[in-house]
């Protein structure tokens, strides 16, 4: 009798879309490696992703520059 063999639970990559186990060995996951982990953060911080919604009103600190 052979012993079952079950599928490891995985995700696709969100930059490239490389399937990605979802285990300890992953280290970057969801990503596939670090690069594709890095170029997502820096799409984040150029702005190029962002959660929409309203505007907020400016604060005082806005004000004060």
């Amino acid at each position: 009798m052979q012993p079952k063999t079950e599928s490891l639970p995985g995700v696709k990559c969100p930059h490239c879309g490389k399937a990605v186990p979802w285990t300890a060995a992953s280290a970057w996951r969801p990503f596939c490696s670090e690069r594709c982990k890095l170029i997502d953060l820096g799409a984040w911080a150029s702005e190029s992703h962002r959660i929409p919604g309203e505007a907020l009103p400016p604060t005082d600190e806005d004000e004060r520059g």
